[in-house]
């Protein structure tokens, strides 16, 4: 009896061992044959995609093959198993591939969400000399007149850069160049000399 429960005992570890090798290598193989192989026939690369099968069906191929010498069962369920796992990887793909994208977009976007922040604060710093400085507000009523159109667009703006700016999203660096587009038109519409605004920033 102890013979038999040592025996099953390793064919459970071998079969949960070669399993999780052979559900890794599928999934994967799977993955990165999707990620090489587009939509659009002109981007297509044949090479890679031919690579990643093959390395794929290197490592798949034997962790169904060297269990299956111990036990054809094993065979069977490893089969099964690696299908189960291509299946299961195909159908996931575009959703692990978006995410991947959306993660290296926003690596990309980090430096120029950076700017824009620097940006923003300076743009903020400019605009609130007109609404706290005493001497400001009362040289330049139309900066903190919001019925004045320029003034208008200002806060609009203003508004629109701030709600933007928690969260990394493509829209808020246009969203700051819009800012400062409309704080410089308000400026010049004010009559502020523009020696005024370069040394307020």
């Amino acid at each position: 009896m102890p013979a038999f429960a040592e025996s099953v005992l390793f064919g459970a570890l071998q079969l949960s061992f070669w399993g999780a090798v052979l559900v890794c290598a599928v999934a994967a193989t799977v993955l990165a044959v999707r990620r090489h192989s587009p939509p659009d026939q002109a981007v297509r690369a044949p090479d890679p995609v031919f690579w990643d099968v093959f390395m794929g069906s290197a490592v798949a191929l034997p962790a169904i093959l060297i269990p299956t010498l111990a036990s054809p069962w094993f065979g069977v369920v490893l089969a099964a198993l690696g299908a189960g796992a291509g299946v299961a990887a195909y159908r996931g793909s575009p959703q692990i591939l978006a995410w991947q994208e959306r993660r290296r977009q926003l690596r990309l976007d980090r430096p120029v969400h950076t700017a824009a922040q620097a940006e923003h604060d300076a743009l903020l710093a400019r605009w609130s000399r007109y609404e706290l400085d005493p001497a400001s507000c009362i040289d330049y009523p139309a900066m903190t007149d919001v019925r004045l159109p320029e003034t208008s667009a200002v806060i609009r703006a203003m508004r629109e850069a701030e709600q933007l700016r928690a969260v990394p999203h493509q829209g808020y660096a246009p969203a700051v160049v819009r800012f400062g587009v409309a704080l410089a038109a308000a400026e010049r519409a004010a009559g502020i000399p523009a020696g005024i605004t370069a040394g307020g920033r």
